[in-house]
């Protein structure tokens, strides 16, 4: 597994580094087709925020936390990705029922591939996307009583969606062409 270790207000030590590849390395044992694990470090004030966004084959395991202390930042972002991989075999392993199931968390079912479902676009919406920046979104989102909201950002001439956080905030998704 190849670790992108980046730092936000923190200069990443090679102690921070070596613990990082220690703690998530760990998660391989439960999945054999790691590639790459991006992980941000960030420090705001006193909290120490951890970051992890792993890519696999159609699903991207991601977690965040933030304590006073980036090592149990790190500990405990761990123990959340545990859990989601977890999940997602559990419920792979239903499905298939064993099926050609292996450690990996997305197995090889060349067998059952006819069983996936297919997803259909049951409704296609098409509206003009009116320039506006991101606070007259979230006003026109609350309006709507929608959970996101796609617009044309004019600040930044791109097509953005701002969307309500679980933590009652608001997040905004822009487009990233590399």
């Amino acid at each position: 597994m190849r670790f992108d270790i980046r730092g936000k207000n923190i200069e990443v030590t090679d102690a921070l580094k070596e613990y990082v590849e220690k703690r998530l390395s760990k998660l391989e044992r439960f999945i054999e087709d790691i590639k790459v694990a991006q992980v941000t470090l960030s420090v705001e004030g006193e909290s120490h925020k951890v970051e992890v966004t792993i890519p696999l084959n159609g699903v991207i395991l991601r977690g965040e936390e933030t304590t006073e202390d980036m090592y149990s930042s790190i500990d405990l972002v761990v123990e959340k990705l545990e859990k989601q991989i977890d999940k997602h075999k559990t419920k792979l392993y239903r499905r298939y029922r064993g099926i050609n199931f292996k450690k990996s968390l997305v197995p090889e079912l060349e067998s059952a591939e006819t069983k996936v479902e297919q997803f259909k676009i049951l409704r296609t919406k098409r509206f003009a996307l009116k320039p506006m920046d991101v606070e007259e979104a979230i006003m026109q989102m609350n309006l709507l009583g929608h959970s996101f909201f796609m617009f044309f950002n004019s600040a930044t001439d791109e097509v953005n969606v701002v969307y309500r956080r679980n933590d009652g905030n608001f997040g905004l998704i822009e487009p990233n062409f590399d």
